[in-house]
């Protein structure tokens, strides 16, 4: 289907704000002559912010609204868009990616848009909604899209491609169907999943976030959060303060920019990310690859053959037998505190012990408490 309007979307680059190799640049139109078509030519976005997540990593990339226009074909069962011609309007951060896809969900799962229904439902493709206070939402059906804007909602669903989102605060929110997406904007929210392929935001403060599915991707902007996942694969990320992340599954990638996080991971080949002040990450996973830019953090590694980085000031690190730590020493200079020294030590046993948090001081890695 091809027609001609404007559709605001969402667009995912890496760390170059590159996309298949074309560059981009934030105020910039582009255009193409010709025919486009979905996955194979054209300028390609998604309208549902959470989608972005399927076509780009969602911890290294960098993302922007954009305004697509031309020639426009739309992909069946997705939200991803095709045009000849693309406006970059403004970068987002990972928290605006993440608060975009909770009030997108929102709005296509809001009450006005879906079948009034404060009861349970158990057919497919049940739409139900509620503006209400306390209600209480259940469906076992499939395809099932379910909103409540209400304070104290509890929601449940175990049908396949369900679409849920709550605005109102205290909500609890489960879903065990595959490839759910789930979003609240509420404050205290609790919102579980077990399928597999669900993608969760959250972006109100104390929300307990669980899934135990595989290939997750979970995204919180609010403080203080709790965020679990034990399958494989999961992607997390999490922007705001005092946040607690804690990952069981194989090659999760966990990233984290606010301060105070902990972050927790006990399979192998990990990724994991850290920009806030005074972080705790722990891994006991092997092959992982940690790494933390905030001062302050206090870094654990016990999986072998690992690599540690800690850039940020007045941090430390210990790890494994076999396996690497690079830190940085600063000194305050005329007022600015600049790096003077960066070192990296393999952990032989010998001159750097294992399962010993080590800082650099003056040049050399020191033991410390």
């Amino acid at each position: 289907m091809v027609n001609e309007n404007k559709i605001t979307a969402y667009k995912g680059f890496d760390k170059d704000f590159k996309c298949r190799d074309f560059q981009y640049e934030v105020g910039k139109t582009y255009e193409m002559d010709g025919d486009v078509e979905c996955c194979d030519r054209g300028f390609h976005a998604c309208e549902s912010p959470m989608e972005v997540f399927d076509h780009c990593d969602m911890l290294s990339s960098r993302f922007a609204e954009v305004e697509q226009s031309g020639k426009i074909d739309k992909e069946d069962n997705s939200t991803k868009v095709c045009s000849s011609r693309i406006k970059i309007k403004a970068e987002l951060k990972l928290a605006d990616i993440i608060n975009l896809g909770v009030e997108w969900l929102k709005e296509i799962t809001a009450p006005s848009k879906v079948k009034a229904n404060n009861s349970s439902n158990n057919g497919n493709y049940a739409q139900i909604g509620s503006s209400g206070n306390s209600a209480k939402i259940g469906s076992s059906g499939y395809s099932a899209q379910i909103g409540s804007s209400g304070n104290y909602a509890q929601i449940g669903s175990s049908g396949n491609y369900a679409q849920i989102g709550s605005s109102g605060n205290s909500a609890q929110i489960g879903s065990s169907g595959n490839y759910a997406q789930i979003g609240s904007s509420g404050n205290y929210a609790k919102i579980g999943s077990s399928g597999n392929s669900a993608k969760i935001g959250s972006s109100g403060n104390s929300a307990k976030i669980g899934s135990s599915g595989y290939s997750a991707q979970i995204g919180s902007s609010g403080y203080s959060a709790q965020i679990g996942s034990s399958g494989n694969s999961a992607q997390i990320g999490s922007s705001g303060n005092y946040a607690q992340i804690g990952s069981s599954g194989y090659y999760a990638k966990i990233g984290s920019s606010g301060n105070s996080a902990q972050i927790g991971s006990s399979g192998n080949s990990a990724q994991i990310g850290s920009s806030g002040n005074s972080a705790k990450i722990g891994s006991s996973g092997n092959y992982a690859q940690i790494g933390s830019s905030g001062d302050s953090a206090q870094i654990d590694s016990s999986g072998r053959n690992s690599v540690v980085m800690c850039a940020g000031f007045d941090s430390k690190a210990k790890a494994a037998i076999g396996s690497w730590i690079t830190l940085a020493e600063w000194k305050r200079i005329g007022g600015v505190w600049k790096p003077i020294c960066v070192k990296t030590e393999q952990v032989d046993g010998n001159r750097i012990k294992a399962d010993t948090y080590y800082k650099l001081i003056n040049g050399k890695f020191e033991e410390v408490e």
